[in-house]
């Protein structure tokens, strides 16, 4: 009997990528353990994704992987970054279920029952959303960056908040894993897989130890990543201003002409003024001709590029097996 229930209860698979956390990874993983016991529906494994951090984070994750039958480790050969490092965790995954959270203790994971529940309600994703994030300002003004291009570039409803803290189902993840190109960007990929996605509720908490991994140059790369792998509106943007420089321009040709011709007013320079005129005509042509040809560049772009997202060195699991793939 015990055994059958086993069976029947759904596989969550949380998967955390991990970057300078070896103070704060055994807490968090502390917390999912004493969490599940109190979710008997659910059994749980756990997918811990060392970016190549360079302190002792891969140490910390084997020696959770020796104790502990329920995890697995993977080595990424270099920095890939966070979403790189949650495709790899992803694709290592067997649950029916799919949680994915930080490693700095911010995302609350005895929380996570209010994820789960929101799935079992019907939803196919539930993203975290917080009353009060406990970031730096610097991350607060990225996470607003972030909030208005995916709104803008990606059609993200609204009223949607999206964040690193979220359930999915499994055919989500399925089709999401399906992204072979590098550079992936998560949360393109889910607003790409369903349209039915809630949030629920969770306090976000003070960073335990350490400071955030994510720099400037890195919050610019995920943005423009962003946009550029999973939308060509900036190219259509450039296509719009290209034609309405072109179009400024011609009409102001025309009135230089008619006034001219019609009014002809004394010190009235054209030269200068045709000039101009003529400039930001083919200037405004130029735009739209590259934007036409970038269209095409672009989404040639996202079909064929090919680099890894991410090379794995090492899986560890508690058998104390080592595979190699990439």
């Amino acid at each position: 009997m015990e055994k059958e229930e086993k069976r029947n209860r759904k596989m969550v698979s949380f998967v955390i990528p991990c970057y300078r956390s070896e103070k704060t990874l055994p807490g968090v993983t502390n917390e999912i353990e004493e969490t599940m016991k109190q979710l008997p529906a659910y059994d749980y494994e756990v997918i811990l994704v060392n970016d190549c951090s360079p302190d002792g984070t891969l140490e910390t994750i084997k020696t959770l992987c020796r104790e502990k039958k329920k995890f697995t480790g993977i080595d990424l050969a270099k920095n890939f970054g966070q979403h790189s490092a949650l495709m790899a965790g992803l694709r290592c995954t067997k649950g029916d279920l799919v949680v994915c959270l930080d490693d700095d203790g911010q995302t609350p994971a005895n929380e996570v029952g209010k994820l789960l529940s929101g799935i079992e309600q019907g939803a196919d994703v539930v993203y975290a959303r917080y009353g009060k994030k406990h970031h730096s300002g610097f991350r607060n003004f990225g996470s607003h960056v972030n909030e208005l291009m995916t709104r803008v570039m990606l059609g993200k409803p609204k009223e949607l908040f999206v964040s690193s803290y979220f359930a999915a189902r499994r055919f989500v993840v399925e089709e999401m894993v399906k992204y072979e190109n590098s550079y992936p960007y998560v949360i393109g990929l889910v607003l790409r897989t369903t349209k039915n996605i809630v949030n629920v509720e969770v306090n976000h908490r003070d960073r335990a130890a350490g400071e955030s991994g994510y720099t400037f140059s890195k919050l610019l790369g995920l943005w423009f990543n962003g946009f550029t792998a999973f939308s060509v509106k900036p190219l259509r943007i450039a296509t719009a201003t290209g034609a309405g420089c072109a179009v400024i321009g011609f009409l102001y040709g025309l009135y230089t002409i008619i006034k001219k011709i019609f009014f002809n007013p004394p010190g009235l320079v054209t030269g200068f003024s045709a000039l101009m005129s003529v400039l930001v005509f083919v200037g405004g042509m130029l735009m739209l001709m590259m934007g036409l040809v970038g269209e095409y560049i672009g989404r040639m772009y996202i079909s064929m590029n090919r680099s890894p997202q991410y090379v794995i060195r090492e899986v560890i699991r508690h058998e104390e097996e080592q595979e190699t793939g990439n």
